[in-house]
């Protein structure tokens, strides 16, 4: 506090924004020292806004983790753009995260280029610098000059190489003012909520073909039956039932892969034990059902 009553303290809201499997979930994790935001190889992970806390004596930042930005006309897939860019427009400053393993330069500045526009402080992570020549760096870095961002830090997610110096950097942008969560809190996301999207990682982990991008889990019920013990009954939907018997496997092994996977990752997490039960259910094209898509999304809400 100094002497005229104004506080030196930094709190605000940075969106991490980008292409598909550009890292953001990883960096997210990273920066706040928890699993918050599930994280897969698959592109198209994360379907909601994440909110993650960073708390330091200095400065409170509450990260959003987005969906990544691209095109399509599945409701799914609108909704989870949709995320991004209200994201985008909540923020008080937004980081940019490219790779440049994928090519497709021109398609990140256009996307710049349109978040530039509302005016907002915009900061350039070029993601996976440990996974490229080094001599590739200097044009993608003068790419980014040339298009008049002057805050560019090459980082590696998975190491951490040239973290603290971003997060240094985002910190310094934030606007002065009292912190907006306790800080001891690193998430907004309800219990519930989690449940669900543990859940979903163990099937984005387990199964393949197009069953990680078909599926959406459905928490019914979440109790504590104990102060020790918490159960969870939840429904995993796809869109076909070739899906469904994938889900469920050969007598059922698959489901109980799944289930016992998510049980001991609830049971890491909150430190208590967790009782999991699992159902499949076929609805044909849910991903193209807005309606039923809206009604999901509100049971984790309020």
């Amino acid at each position: 506090m100094t002497e005229s009553g104004e506080t030196n303290f930094k709190c605000g809201y940075c969106a991490i924004v980008g292409r598909p499997n550009a890292g953001k979930s990883t960096l997210l994790n990273l920066l706040c020292g928890e699993m918050v935001a599930i994280v897969t190889d698959k592109p198209q992970t994360t379907r909601d806004a994440i909110t993650a806390i960073k708390n330091t004596k200095e400065y409170q930042i509450i990260f959003l983790d987005t969906p990544g930005l691209h095109e399509s006309d599945k409701a799914l897939n609108q909704k989870m753009v949709k995320a991004a860019e209200d994201a985008a427009e909540s923020a008080d400053l937004l980081l940019f995260l490219c790779d440049p393993t994928q090519g497709r330069q021109e398609e990140d500045l256009q996307i710049v280029s349109k978040l530039t526009a509302a005016g907002k402080p915009l900061m350039v992570a070029i993601n996976k610098v440990d996974a490229i020549k080094k001599e590739l760096m200097l044009p993608i870095m003068k790419m980014w000059a040339d298009a008049g961002i002057s805050d560019v830090f090459p980082i590696s997610a998975k190491s951490g190489d040239g973290v603290p110096e971003l997060e240094k950097l985002i910190a310094s942008r934030l606007p002065a003012g009292h912190a907006l969560f306790p800080e001891d809190q690193i998430t907004d996301q309800n219990e519930r909520f989690l449940a669900s999207e543990i859940i979903r990682s163990k099937i984005l982990l387990y199964t393949h073909l197009e069953v990680p991008y078909s599926s959406m889990v459905a928490v019914e019920d979440y109790k504590e039956r104990s102060e020790k013990l918490t159960a969870v009954t939840a429904t995993i939907y796809v869109e076909k039932e070739s899906q469904k018997g994938i889900v469920i496997g050969s007598g059922g092994s698959m489901i109980k892969r799944i289930g016992q996977a998510a049980r001991e990752e609830l049971e890491k997490r909150f430190a208590r034990k967790f009782y999991v039960e699992l159902k499949v259910k076929t609805r044909k094209d849910w991903t193209k059902d807005a309606e039923f898509i809206r009604r999901h999304d509100s049971a984790y809400k309020g």
